[in-house]
């Protein structure tokens, strides 16, 4: 879970480049790669937290739901659908660190102006050419959107559990 997203990087871009096994496919520098390399990243963090919410609610429940009779495969769909909150929790702990990633992504993607900068890349871009006060927005739009999206998790929550009770 704490994988340093710069090794990803290195390790996507080895698999990548011309002599790596999938240089062929011409994937380097493009958002393919990107995202390539941020499934790698994030992956890891969401089935962490996922196997340990669906472990603990297994030891809760499954002995009454096995006592009544539920099959085993029902019994996993009940679970997961009591859990989905807390699922939906892990996977935006994953979208987080998708969103706040910058080594990966620079490695595999060059930064390359309207193809592969991303908005992480370009606040990193224009801190370093010393424009901050662009850099500062480009914070504040990236944040309006983590905290956009978390909002909306929080609102479809309040929804469902007014609906489904």
């Amino acid at each position: 879970m704490g994988l340093p997203s710069v090794v990803v990087g290195v390790l996507v871009y080895l698999a990548l480049s011309r002599s790596g096994p999938f240089g062929s496919y011409g994937l380097l520098f493009s958002p393919g790669a990107m995202i390539a390399a941020q499934s790698l990243l994030v992956l890891p963090l969401i089935a962490a937290v996922s196997r340990q919410i669906v472990e603990d609610a297994w030891k809760e429940y499954a002995p009454e739901l096995s006592l009544i009779g539920i099959g085993r495969l029902q019994t996993v769909a009940l679970l997961l659908a009591d859990c989905r909150f807390s699922l939906s929790v892990a996977t935006l702990a994953g979208l987080g660190r998708a969103m706040s990633e910058v080594g990966a992504v620079m490695i595999v993607g060059g930064n390359i102006d309207g193809y592969t900068r991303v908005m992480t890349t370009a606040i990193a871009l224009e801190t370093a050419k010393g424009d901050l006060a662009l850099s500062v927005a480009l914070g504040i739009v990236l944040m309006s959107i983590i905290l956009g999206l978390n909002v909306a998790a929080y609102g479809l929550r309040c929804w469902a559990a007014r609906r489904y009770g």
